[in-house]
């Protein structure tokens, strides 16, 4: 079901590309269940092997059936060290909007790096992202507590900064409803 969601996600964006015949270098960044949409149906050993998951399979016959030359690679972000295993609105916030510029910021790179390389930036929350606190009658952008008036604060600065790059494309993949037992 997750690696025919994330197919539908890169259908869509196939479908609203007009310059289908030009090289697109696509990043999706994600942690633990990433890389199992990542992966799909292939085997962990088979994938050592080969370095080919479900999700570059596609592209690989996707790229042959439409005379395209569409290229995706993934990369845990952030990584565990130094930044942390967090990668939750918060964290694209404070790595890309709040210490953007030319520089990483704790080793990770901002949207000024990601863009020069990658056309089309596809970022997946994991799943605790969507264990929501109630709000605290405050918001604040800087916060790590995940409420959704900080949710809203953080994504709307993530949102300016991503209209600083118009020839990119950005697909944010937000967690899935956490439903109370």
């Amino acid at each position: 079901m997750k690696q025919i969601l994330f197919l539908f996600v890169i259908w869509i964006f196939f479908s609203c590309d007009s310059n289908h015949n030009e090289m697109k270098e696509i990043l999706f960044l994600h942690h633990s269940t990433g890389n199992n949409i990542w992966l799909g149906n292939t085997n962990p050993y088979v994938y050592k092997l080969t370095r080919q998951g479900d999700v570059q399979k596609f592209f690989r016959d996707h790229n042959s059936r439409n005379n395209t030359n569409y290229k995706i690679t993934d990369r845990y972000f952030p990584q565990d060290k130094p930044y942390g295993w967090n990668n939750y609105p918060y964290d694209y916030y404070n790595i890309w909007v709040k210490n953007s510029g030319e520089n990483p910021y704790l080793e990770e790179p901002t949207l000024e790096i990601l863009t020069k390389q990658y056309e089309v930036i596809i970022f997946k929350h994991c799943f605790p992202g969507s264990r929501i606190a109630a709000d605290t009658g405050t918001s604040d952008i800087n916060s790590e507590l995940k409420t959704l008036a900080n949710y809203k604060l953080q994504y709307n600065a993530l949102k300016q900064k991503m209209h600083e790059f118009p020839e990119n494309k950005f697909i944010i993949w937000t967690p899935a409803v956490c439903t109370k037992k």
